[in-house]
């Protein structure tokens, strides 16, 4: 097979009046040569640094179910790399390769996330992390440079403290010009206890620090940095291996919804944390997990804020309750052991053990980012957040619509398309599969050129009006910049 041979993909591209970019596709580091290169660039700690990710899974994989299970090791991915046609396989490793078979794939401009890199901003030394990082992100600028009209790689941002983010962001995309960023989340904390000799990190418990809400550091400095450069946090970090996801013998059921759970956490966080209130200007995309998810926690956000904002919580206010009333409904429908309380406490009801009459100084959840009426909530959420989709999930539909959505919402669903993993076993397929939505009446053409182009040129240029500026998309891309976006 030809690497430039024709396609159902293709063909679909071509009925198409607009283009497709792929918000969120992958490319597979050869550990071998990529190592060595990093070696030659930040020296022999960012090899180790990259080469530990790979050497961490590797281990766990070679446990026997039992010593998963003394350790509590969740399961890990094998046969992971696309091998049953050759051709994707090498295109999985080879940007320039993937680069000549765009258009077969029906591919005019794609974002590409790496594979094992995505790991190297979780190592737990500090100097190796950052040192890898600087070194992985200064090697992609170079590899992608003669690429750039076609395609555009993601820099990898450390976020264990905003001081280690802004510096990289500085480094990455104010010295490099990397336009895309990875930004970890879901941060391990170390939880302690204090004895004798002071706070004592305990040996295995940890919390996961959510960056936007009850986090160990103030972010804004990150998101304001962010504004600065032009340049939109995205986030890929999953949450298998953690929480309810350990099984140490079945990787599907660690793998199943473990993007959406790190990406709702974060979502939910960022805009409870009111980081979209202070910072509307800038975009967030979380990737990978589908939107399912999205539209579930726009639903419950709206619902929980009709029970428990500040207004709303009258309604369980204890200072509210009429105890004479409720110890004369004890009295006449509490039955024998009621009358017999009733009795030794004198015919009034102790209402403090139902009405958890023990509130924190703050009431209002929602105060951070000051939502004074429902529709607030569709704004503030709709308006900031974009979620990459794989194209095989018919859920992909709800994003669209309005019927579904509070207040006739839409939320922006980026097409990603994975290729380079195992969830693409034919990366021909991605597009045909994508485009089935509007094939069985889920969603109409316009939908679709939303998902497939629009809601990502929306996501990238909202900071930088140029991100594709000298790209094949160029002149569609600031079309769709003068006209409005959806309501």
């Amino acid at each position: 097979m030809s690497a430039n041979s024709s396609s159902k993909a293709a063909a679909i591209r071509a009925g198409l009046s607009h283009p497709v970019i792929d918000a969120d596709g992958h490319w597979v580091e050869f550990s071998p040569v990529v190592a060595e290169s990093l070696r030659r660039i930040g020296g022999d700690r960012a090899a180790d640094g990259f080469k530990m990710v790979e050497g961490l899974i590797n281990r766990i994989l070679s446990f026997t179910d039992d010593e998963r299970r003394a350790r509590r090791a969740a399961q890990q991915a094998w046969w992971s790399f696309p091998t049953a046609k050759a051709i994707d396989g090498a295109t999985a490793l080879f940007p320039r390769l993937l680069y000549e078979r765009l258009d077969d794939l029906g591919i005019d401009f794609a974002i590409l996330y790496p594979t094992g890199a995505l790991g190297i901003a979780f190592n737990p030394d500090t100097e190796t992390r950052r040192i890898t990082c600087r070194a992985f992100n200064t090697y992609i600028a170079e590899e992608f440079a003669p690429l750039a009209d076609r395609m555009t790689p993601a820099a990898v941002i450390p976020m264990d403290t905003p001081q280690e983010a802004v510096a990289e962001l500085e480094h990455a995309v104010g010295e490099l010009g990397l336009k895309v960023v990875f930004m970890a989340s879901l941060m391990r904390r170390p939880i302690e206890r204090a004895d004798a000799k002071g706070p004592q990190a305990l040996r295995y418990a940890c919390w996961y620090d959510t960056l936007g809400l009850d986090s160990q550091c103030n972010y804004d400095p990150v998101w304001a940095k962010c504004r600065e450069l032009g340049v939109a946090p995205t986030f890929h970090a999953g949450s298998r291996g953690f929480g309810l996801r350990t099984s140490p013998t079945n990787f599907v059921y660690n793998h199943i919804g473990h993007f959406a759970a790190a990406g709702e956490a974060v979502c939910k966080a960022l805009f409870l944390g009111g980081v979209t209130r202070r910072f509307p200007e800038l975009n967030f995309a979380f990737l990978e997990g589908g939107v399912g998810w999205a539209c579930n926690l726009y639903a419950d956000l709206i619902g929980h804020w009709k029970k428990r904002s500040r207004g709303a919580l009258e309604a369980t206010n204890p200072a509210n309750l009429n105890g004479q009333l409720l110890s004369q409904f004890a009295a006449r429908y509490g039955g024998a052991a009621m009358a017999e309380y009733l009795r030794k406490s004198g015919g009034t009801l102790d209402t403090r053990t139902i009405t958890r009459d023990n509130a924190p100084p703050q009431l209002d959840d929602f105060e951070a980012c000051g939502i004074d009426r429902a529709e607030d909530i569709r704004d503030l959420f709709t308006a900031n957040f974009y979620f990459g989709c794989e194209a095989d999930d018919p859920i992909n539909a709800w994003a669209f619509n309005r019927k579904f959505n509070p207040y006739g919402a839409r939320l922006h669903a980026l097409f990603g398309s994975d290729i380079g993993h195992f969830d693409v076993p034919d990366m021909g397929e991605v597009l045909p599969e994508a485009h089935e939505l509007v094939e069985n009446g889920l969603i109409t053409p316009n939908d679709f050129r939303d998902f497939v182009f629009a809601n990502a040129v929306r996501l990238w240029t909202a900071g930088n009006p140029g991100f594709f500026k000298g790209t094949r998309v160029e002149k569609p891309a600031a079309e769709a910049m003068s006209q409005a976006r959806p309501a």
